[in-house]
C-alpha cells in the first residue's frame, strides 16, 4: 500500500502594524524569523478617519500600535470582529479603550519603558535652544559664521514639572552642568527630591523663577491643560518651555497666543 502523508498548515495570524511612519518596525523586529507564523502588514500613513480604519483592519487578528497615534476607541474595537490582541510600544497608552477591549476578551499588552531617550532628547532641545543651534546651522549653510551669542547653563534654574524616572535623569544632567534644579508635581516625593539635590517648589514659584521649564508627567485628567494662558503669563519673558511628555498638558491655543504676544 502506498501511504501519502499531508502536513496541514495552520493559517497564519494576520498582524497589522499601525502608524509606522518612520519605518521602524522592520528595523527592530526580525520579520523573516516569523514569516511562517505571522502575516504582517505595515501601515506607514495614518487613516483618514475611523471609517477607513474599520475597513482596513477588519480582517486582522492582532494590532501592533505605535504609541497614541490611532485611537483604539470603543466604536473601532467593536467593529473589528476578528481582533484578539493589541500590543503597544510602552506600558501606557491612553488611546486604548481598555473597557471595550476587556468586554471582547481582547488581550492588551505593552513593551518595557525605556526612560533614556526622552531624557536625552530633552537635553538636545535645551542645548539646541541655549546655543541657537538651528539658527547657526541654517546660517552656516548660507555662508555665514557665528551670527549669535548663546547662553550659559551654569547657575541657571531648571524647573521640572514631574520628577519620575525621566525627570530624575534630566535633573542629574542639570547638576553636572552646575545648574540649580527645582521640581513640582501633585505627588512629588520629597525624600527622593532631597536625595538628588532638587528643591521642592510650588507650581507658581517654579513658573515665575525658572529659566528653563521641562515637563515630565504621565497624562491624566488632572494634568490636562495644566499649562494655560495664566501659567504662561507667570513665566519669564526669556524662559524656555520644553515638553517631551504629552501635547495636551499645554493648552495649544493659549500657547499660540502667548508666543504671538
Amino acid at each position: 500500500y502506498q501511504v501519502s502523508i499531508y502536513r496541514i498548515r495552520k493559517p497564519m495570524i494576520k498582524v497589522a502594524v499601525l502608524d509606522d511612519y518612520q519605518n521602524a518596525f522592520q528595523q527592530i523586529v526580525e520579520v523573516e524569523k516569523y514569516k511562517n507564523k505571522f502575516d504582517f502588514k505595515v501601515f506607514n500613513n495614518p487613516f483618514m478617519d475611523e471609517k477607513e480604519a474599520i475597513v482596513e483592519l477588519e480582517d486582522f487578528e492582532a494590532l501592533f500600535i505605535m504609541r497614541e497615534r490611532t485611537p483604539m476607541t470603543k466604536s473601532l474595537i467593536e467593529e473589528l470582529p476578528k481582533l484578539k490582541y493589541i500590543m503597544t510600544s510602552g506600558m501606557r497608552n491612553k488611546s486604548i479603550n481598555l473597557e471595550a477591549a476587556k468586554k471582547k476578551n481582547i488581550i492588551v499588552c505593552g513593551t518595557e519603558i525605556n526612560p533614556n531617550p526622552a531624557a536625552e532628547i530633552t537635553w538636545a532641545l535645551i542645548l539646541g535652544l541655549y546655543r541657537n543651534m538651528k539658527q547657526e546651522l541654517d546660517n552656516m549653510f548660507q555662508g555665514y559664521w557665528q551670527t549669535t551669542i548663546g547662553f550659559e547653563l551654569k547657575g541657571k534654574l531648571l524647573g521640572l514639572i514631574g520628577l519620575g524616572k525621566i525627570g530624575t535623569q534630566v535633573a542629574k544632567v542639570a547638576k553636572a552642568f552646575g545648574m540649580e534644579v527645582c521640581a513640582w508635581s501633585e505627588n512629588l516625593n520629597l525624600s527622593h527630591a532631597s536625595e538628588i539635590g532638587v528643591l521642592p517648589m510650588s507650581k507658581e514659584d517654579l513658573l515665575r523663577n525658572s529659566d528653563i521649564i521641562s515637563i515630565h508627567l504621565v497624562l491624566g485628567e488632572r494634568y490636562k491643560n495644566l499649562i494655560t494662558k495664566k501659567e504662561l503669563g507667570m513665566m519669564k519673558k526669556t524662559s524656555f518651555l520644553i515638553n517631551t511628555s504629552r501635547g495636551t498638558i499645554i493648552n495649544e491655543q493659549d500657547l499660540v497666543e502667548a508666543l504671538k504676544d
